[in-house]
């Protein structure tokens, strides 16, 4: 299989979320799949399969069909954002833009791309979405493994576990500076999001109504930050539609990996109709 290294949400190959992506692995078992995100690295590789054309409506007669399944150096997750921008960027830099169709495991995405003055971007729509509470114990558990109290939250931005392809607890910092702090209980807060199905934690800080910083935790794919997470972007845009948090439809902003010297950009635009999916948007560049 043709491995391709693509890091994305940035329009450099030193910032941003690198991913693998294997455009063909049509015929790959599981077994080598996840041998393969192990030896590249990275915290998810993408791996699509064809799977023809689609045939609903004018717009998806022109878009190309594929199954896609995503790994971590240690096991399959449902659903990667980044790793999504990556092969859409990936598959047009070869075939040119358009749409792709994937069939996750979560559900169908949608992805889009252009290409403007040398640089493509793609834009994922989500499957529908849905935030839940985070019950008082599992809220304990999350803070005791960050080492934060309940004094560091922001009381405007409740916390919430919130899906759109995969689920994330979300936890806002009340200050910038708690959020730049991080030093984690990697185990402790491993066991806890494996027990519950959480892909990462999403931990934010609001810079303004529209600005967003953020930084995940990944702890249950052996990666101890993930630099840019489009899944997680997408589940914030949907709880933050659903708690009413902006006026709607909106569009945010969110800057994730500036911490880790890997600044990203993903912007998140939310339509007003609730639980439907949500769209985010960035760049991507071979590495």
């Amino acid at each position: 299989m043709d491995v391709l290294r693509y890091t994305a949400f940035s329009d450099s190959p030193d910032g941003g979320n690198p991913a693998g992506v294997v455009l063909d692995a049509s015929g790959a078992s599981d077994e080598e799949m996840l041998a393969i995100a192990a030896e590249v690295g990275f915290s998810e590789t993408a791996f699509l399969m064809p799977a023809g054309s689609a045939t609903e409506g004018d717009e998806r007669d022109a878009a190309t069909r594929m199954t896609v399944r995503y790994f971590s150096p240690l096991a399959e997750v449902a659903f990667c954002g980044h790793a999504t921008i990556a092969s859409g960027v990936a598959w047009a830099d070869r075939h040119g833009p358009g749409t792709l169709l994937l069939d996750t495991a979560s559900g169908e995405v949608a992805v889009r791309t252009q290409t403007k003055d040398g640089l493509t971007t793609a834009t994922l729509v989500s499957v529908p979405t849905t935030t839940k509470a985070l019950s008082d114990a599992d809220l304990d558990t999350i803070l005791q493994t960050l080492r934060w109290s309940r004094d560091d939250l922001d009381p405007a931005i409740p916390p919430r576990v919130a899906f759109a392809g995969a689920w994330h607890p979300i936890i806002a910092a009340r200050t910038r500076e708690r959020l730049a702090d991080l030093d984690y209980d990697f185990d402790g807060l491993g066991e806890l999001m494996a027990d519950r199905g959480w892909t990462t934690t999403d931990l934010v800080w609001r810079e303004s109504p529209t600005v967003f910083h953020a930084r995940n935790p990944f702890p249950p794919g052996g990666v101890v930050e993930d630099p840019a997470t489009g899944a997680a972007a997408a589940a914030f845009g949907g709880y933050v539609r659903e708690l009413g948090l902006v006026g709607l439809p909106a569009t945010l902003t969110v800057h994730q990996g500036v911490d880790m010297g890997r600044p990203g950009l993903l912007t998140i635009d939310i339509p007003a109709e609730p639980g439907t999916g949500i769209a985010v948007t960035g760049t991507a560049v071979p590495i």
